[in-house]
C-alpha cells in the first residue's frame, strides 16, 4: 500500500467535485431553453436507443430508466459492437439515437452514431466537447457546460450528464417539473457540505478491504454502477456495482465480514423499501452496510450513512453521486494512490 496522501495538497479531483453545482447550473441555463427542439425531433420517433462507454454508459442507465418510468416510450443502451465490429444493417426509423460521450470524441461511439443515422434513426449528441466530431454529425447537440476537466475520474462531466439527460426527458414529454431540476444545484451544494466525520469513518473502514458491493435499484442504480466504477479506477477496489434486485440472486453471497456493502437510495420512491430491507439483511448476515441517501429509513438500517441531496427520486441520481466520490478521492488518498491519475487510464478511451 502506498503513502498516506490525505495530509497532502487538495487533488485536481476534489477541486472538480466542489466545481459541480456551478457546472449543472451552466448546463441548465443552456440547455433547458431546447426543450422545444428535442421535442420536435421526437415527435419523428417512438424508442430511445442510447450510445455510450464507461461513465458515460452509467449515466446512460439514468436516461433509460427517467423515460421509461416517466416518459412512456422505450429506452435501451446500444451494443456499440454491432455497429463497429459485426457492422449489422438494421432498420432504425422511428429511433432516436442519443450518444453520450464527455469529449465527443471517443471514436467507437461517433462512428455508432454515424451508424445509427445510417440506418434510419434521428440523433441527439450529449457531449463537453465543443465543435467535436459527435456535434458535427448530430441532428440536435446538448453541449453540457462543465468546463475542463483534468482529473481523469469523471465528476463534473458526469453529473452534467445526467442534468442533460434530465432536460431530455423534459423534451420527450416526460410529466416532470422543471422547477424541481432548478433546485439541483443547490441541493448539490448541500450535499458537499454533510457531514465529513460520516465520510471519513466509512474511508477508514474500507482501508484493507479488497473488494465492496454497491447496490441500488431504479433510478439510483446509475449511481451504484457509477459508485462502483469510481472505486474500481482511482482506488482499484474489486467493487462490483448491481441492482439489489440482481444482488438477491445470488451474488449477496459475496457479502461478508471483509466485503462491505454500500447502498444508494433516493429520499423517496418506491425502490427505497426494497433497499432498507437489503440493509438489513447485510447486517444481520454481520457485514458492514454502508448508506448514501435514503433519509433516516436507511440510515437506521445501517451501520454508517451520509446524507444525500433533498430531491424527488427522478432528480437524486445528479446529487447522490457526489458522497460516492468524496468517498473515492478521500480513500484513493489514503491508500496513497493519485486520484487525479489512475494507472493505466486516460481522458479519452479509444476502443479498437
Amino acid at each position: 500500500m502506498g503513502r498516506d496522501l490525505m495530509t497532502t495538497t487538495t487533488s485536481v479531483m476534489r477541486s472538480e467535485i466542489a466545481q459541480q453545482p456551478e457546472a449543472v447550473r451552466r448546463t441548465l441555463d443552456a440547455l433547458l431553453p431546447l426543450t422545444g427542439e428535442i421535442a420536435a425531433l421526437a415527435q419523428q420517433t417512438r424508442q430511445v436507443l442510447f450510445i455510450a462507454r464507461g461513465s458515460s454508459d452509467n449515466a446512460a442507465v439514468y436516461g433509460g430508466y427517467l423515460i421509461q418510468a416517466h416518459g412512456g416510450r422505450l429506452a435501451t443502451l446500444a451494443s456499440p459492437s454491432i455497429a463497429t465490429t459485426y457492422r449489422a444493417k438494421m432498420d432504425l426509423s422511428g429511433v432516436l439515437a442519443v450518444a453520450i460521450s464527455q469529449s465527443g470524441r471517443t471514436e467507437e461511439i461517433v462512428d455508432t452514431m454515424r451508424w445509427a443515422a445510417d440506418c434510419g434513426a434521428r440523433t441527439i449528441g450529449i457531449t463537453n466537447g465543443a465543435g467535436s466530431p459527435m456535434t458535427e454529425i448530430a441532428d440536435v447537440s446538448l453541449l453540457t457546460r462543465a468546463g475542463d476537466e483534468v482529473a481523469v475520474p469523471a465528476t463534473k462531466t458526469y453529473t452534467t450528464q445526467l442534468a442533460a439527460l434530465a432536460v431530455l426527458a423534459l423534451g420527450l414529454g416526460a410529466d416532470l417539473d422543471a422547477g424541481e431540476l432548478r433546485a439541483v444545484p443547490d441541493e448539490i451544494e448541500a450535499t458537499l457540505e454533510a457531514s465529513e466525520d460520516a465520510l471519513d469513518e466509512i474511508v477508514e473502514r474500507l482501508v484493507g478491504v479488497q473488494g465492496a458491493v454497491v447496490s441500488g435499484r431504479g433510478m439510483a442504480f446509475s449511481t451504484a454502477l457509477e459508485a462502483a466504477l469510481k472505486l474500481k479506477e482511482a482506488c482499484y477496489l474489486h467493487a462490483m456495482g448491481l441492482s439489489y434486485a440482481d444482488l438477491l440472486h445470488g451474488p449477496i453471497a459475496v457479502v461478508d465480514a471483509d466485503t462491505p456493502a454500500l447502498l444508494v437510495a433516493a429520499n423517496n420512491g418506491p425502490t427505497l423499501p426494497g433497499t432498507v430491507a437489503l440493509a438489513q439483511r447485510v447486517v444481520s448476515a454481520g457485514a458492514p452496510a454502508y448508506g448514501i441517501g435514503g433519509g433516516a429509513a436507511l440510515a437506521g438500517a445501517c451501520d454508517l450513512a451520509v446524507p444525500g441531496p433533498d430531491l424527488p427520486e427522478w432528480l437524486a441520481p445528479i446529487g447522490l453521486i457526489v458522497p460516492a466520490q468524496l468517498i473515492t478521492e478521500k480513500l484513493a488518498r489514503r491508500l496513497g494512490y493519485d486520484p487525479d491519475a489512475p494507472r493505466g487510464l486516460g481522458k479519452v478511451t479509444q476502443t479498437s
